[in-house]
């Protein structure tokens, strides 16, 4: 059976880790219960996550146990790693919310075969804390000098760093203690903003326990452009439908860069490499091949294939000339807007295809709005009834992102 280590290498994932042959060893010798930590800062996954929950999968399907934390207890905190500045501060009430949110999209990822999945939530246990306890324990094995050497607290020392952000690490470090005495776990993975936070808890498990645990870390996935996985000039591409639709969702993943197709598909799609690196010697017209299973097996695996079905037809029908437009999302108005008509960029940001007036001008201004396939230079354009076309309007943002204004009558 192939190492569980070498299928993450295989397909990208690793950046940095502990502890190489022995991490092997005990990954080829026994099941070995591994976790990941997600904060809720909003009530939905984006694509930069699931590259740890991909990370995770493999693992799981090579014959170790996963755990997923949902961290409503360090959400309180909010973890400094490659910010400028500090994350605002979430209530109770958001954190729970943004946890059931999160909670439901896993199991997309992960299944309920054996060994079965664990989520759990670190509030559980990080609010019982007693805090002269949890000093006396925990806060007696850290050195501060050693803290502010490391990356999530050294770019923050000149533009201030709060009290209660120099708690994260000691908190992030706790979980993997919890989770090594009630669960057994023995390696921690996240991004490589983590990699001092992981070797914190490692060390702290090693000097309270006198046990070996292991760490993780996986690269920031960046396109070939230079942006980070998942971000467009409308914003991140979410997994939840109402905030990144079906049919955008698929097209992100179809209008990939040449030369990041096979990266892409390793990590994000479950495809045997063999297939990957197939795919990814396709080059000229061919590689749109690839850019299409690419994008129908990343759909798929969020949305279900029902969805990735529909909209790969749309997107056959946008842009080969196909008839079916099934799967293009549609936004529906009251019918007095446009009886009484709206400017192009409060119709928009009205519909909520664009999320301000700023942003329509700027796409204006960028020559990327189209209104029934006519390009826009005014935003100032009155737009009424008179635009219906079979009974809706065709708004297209860019080369191939398309949603269709209906009046509900």
């Amino acid at each position: 059976m192939v190492n569980a280590l070498d299928i993450l290498r295989e397909r990208g994932f690793i950046k940095q880790l502990t502890h190489d042959e022995p991490l092997k060893d005990l990954l080829g010798r026994e099941s070995v219960t591994c976790y990941v930590g997600l904060d809720p800062t909003a009530d939905s996954l984006h694509i930069g996550h699931t590259v740890p929950i991909m990370a995770l999968a493999h693992l799981q399907r090579a014959g170790h146990r996963p755990i997923v934390i949902l961290g409503g207890g360090t959400a309180m905190i909010g973890d400094p790693s490659g910010k400028t500045d500090m994350r605002p501060m979430l209530t109770a009430l958001q954190i729970e919310h943004n946890v059931r949110g999160i909670a439901a999209q896993l199991d997309r990822f992960l299944t309920a075969d054996e060994p079965r999945p664990i989520y759990l939530n670190n509030n559980a246990w990080l609010s019982e804390l007693a805090y002269i306890p949890f000093l006396r324990e925990v806060g007696v094995h850290f050195s501060v000098n050693r803290m502010l050497t490391a990356e999530c607290y050294k770019g923050r020392l000149d533009g201030g760093l709060s009290f209660i952000e120099f708690n994260y690490m000691l908190l992030q470090s706790y979980d993997f203690l919890h989770l090594y005495r009630n669960y057994g776990c023995r390696l921690q993975m996240g991004g490589d903003d983590q990699w001092s936070n992981i070797l914190a808890g490692a060390d702290l498990i090693r000097r309270v326990e006198r046990e070996e645990c292991y760490g993780i870390t996986y690269p920031l996935v960046t396109t070939a452009g230079g942006k980070k996985m998942g971000k467009t000039e409308a914003g991140a591409i979410w997994l939840d439908a109402q905030r990144t639709t079906v049919h955008d969702f698929y097209q992100y993943w179809r209008n990939t860069h040449d030369a990041d197709v096979e990266r892409f598909l390793a990590i994000f799609t479950f495809l045997p490499m063999s297939e990957v690196r197939r795919l990814g010697q396709l080059a000229g017209q061919d590689i749109n091949e690839a850019k299409k299973i690419l994008a129908f097996e990343t759909t798929k695996l969020v949305h279900g294939e029902d969805n990735a079905k529909k909209a790969e037809l749309a997107a056959t029908a946008l842009f080969a000339g196909g008839e079916d437009s099934t799967g293009v999302p549609t936004v529906y108005i009251v019918p007095h807007i446009l009886e009484e008509g709206r400017s192009v960029a409060d119709l928009l940001v009205e519909a909520n295809i664009m999320s301000s007036k700023g942003e329509v001008k700027r796409l204006i201004q960028g020559g990327g709005l189209y209104i029934n396939s006519a390009r826009i230079d005014n935003a100032d354009l009155v737009i009424d009834k008179n635009f219906l076309t079979a009974g809706r309007i065709e708004v297209r943002r860019g080369k191939k992102s398309f949603t269709y204004i209906k009046p509900s009558y």
